[in-house]
């Protein structure tokens, strides 16, 4: 396995969302979009037409050339690595298989606690997720040090409730059963899965990630109680353990993002679950979340803002950057692109970003000096 410390990487030209997430000072606010490498870019499509979805998450020349595909058309600030996060149920030997017009499908989803003895609780993700890492090698020489590259996974629950409904759901009420009637049988999944994400996300370092990102995308389907029992405790194990295991190989120090979809009621204590940044959903007031969270934010634009006339997504943009301000900020949309979005939205959004967050900066920024 190739180490970080054994690469020579093309030096960075644009850090300006780790300065962010590290609450430094930026001249202008960096912007990324969740799913950015996807099927509203035409290019995307055709090799789409070509090779099946985890064929290219599996192919680390195919898997480079998409994530770079935004990089090329956009002035984005960061690239993310093209894969999937069901590439962990995957390593631990579920099949899931990628069905056009229906998403992930698992055939066989756990059904009773006994299922997970199925589960490779062993697995060695250095050798089984081996495609991931060389990936995001290739990606990081290919950049030539235009922006940095984030890795990411999926957090515990979310990849438990895709295991036990066999695919997306709109209540989760199979995986939310387990744990009202399973919760040992719950811990012990989610127990597994913490282990295996950090085993994961040390890896993706080693290979050249420059940040991380984990998606809790079905926190949504949790109430405080539930977050707090189930989510919340993993995705700090997550944090304390990439955190440490970074350090230990001599890493350096990485910006860690958590993005819990839904948990608007929780902002505030995963602001303090040892993440740099807390991304929001579209949900939440920007000033709220000044008010809640104490270090840098992450997000929100409602991804159907993407189809509002250019005028209007200019003006929803600037109110956006406007409120949340410039320091300890990353502009985001609230979740990830639709499939059926115009590119030309997504300039719109970037080149707006950076024009208004500029001018802001010119005129002295209201954040400047709020968490110095």
């Amino acid at each position: 396995m190739v180490r970080k410390s054994d690469m020579s990487f093309p030096p960075l030209k644009n850090d300006l969302i780790i300065r962010a997430a590290f609450g430094e000072v930026v001249e202008r606010v960096p912007v990324w979009i969740m799913r950015q490498a996807g099927r509203y870019l035409p290019e995307f499509r055709e090799e789409r037409k070509k090779h099946d979805f985890f064929t290219i998450c599996q192919t680390p020349e195919l898997a480079c050339e998409v994530t770079l595909q935004p990089i090329r058309r956009f002035d984005l600030d960061a690239a993310i690595i093209f894969s999937d996060i069901l590439v962990i149920p995957q390593a631990l030997g579920m099949e899931v298989l990628m069905k056009t017009g229906v998403g992930p499908v698992f055939p066989e989803p756990l059904v009773h606690p006994s299922d997970l003895d199925k589960l490779d609780a062993n697995v060695d993700v250095r050798t089984k997720l081996h495609y991931v890492y060389e990936a995001i090698t290739l990606t990081r020489q290919k950049l030539e040090g235009k922006v940095p590259l984030i890795g990411f996974s999926g957090a515990p629950y979310t990849l438990m409730g895709y295991m036990i409904e066999g695919g997306g759901s709109k209540t989760m009420s199979k995986a939310k059963k387990w744990l009202y009637t399973e919760p040992e049988a719950s811990h012990k999944l989610l127990k597994l899965l913490t282990k295996v994400i950090i085993a994961y996300l040390i890896e993706q370092v080693a290979a050249g990630a420059q940040l991380l990102q984990v998606f809790e995308s079905s926190a949504e389907y949790l109430g405080p109680a539930l977050f707090e029992t189930y989510s919340l405790p993993y995705l700090e194990e997550i944090a304390a353990g990439v955190k440490q295991g970074i350090t230990q190989r001599g890493l350096g120090d990485v910006p860690l993002i958590v993005f819990a979809k839904g948990a608007y009621h929780s902002i505030s204590k995963l602001s303090y679950a040892g993440y740099n940044v807390v991304g929001l959903d579209w949900t939440v007031d920007p000033n709220i979340a000044r008010d809640f969270v104490h270090i840098a934010v992450q997000g929100n634009l409602d991804p159907c803002a993407l189809y509002a006339p250019k005028e209007d997504l200019i003006t929803k943009t600037t109110e956006m950057v406007r409120q949340f301000g410039g320091r300890n900020y990353i502009a985001n949309l609230g979740h990830g692109i639709y499939p059926d979005m115009d590119p030309e939205s997504v300039r719109t959004f970037v080149d707006t970003v950076h024009r208004v967050s500029e001018e802001n900066m010119r005129k002295g920024d209201p954040y400047s000096q709020l968490y110095t």
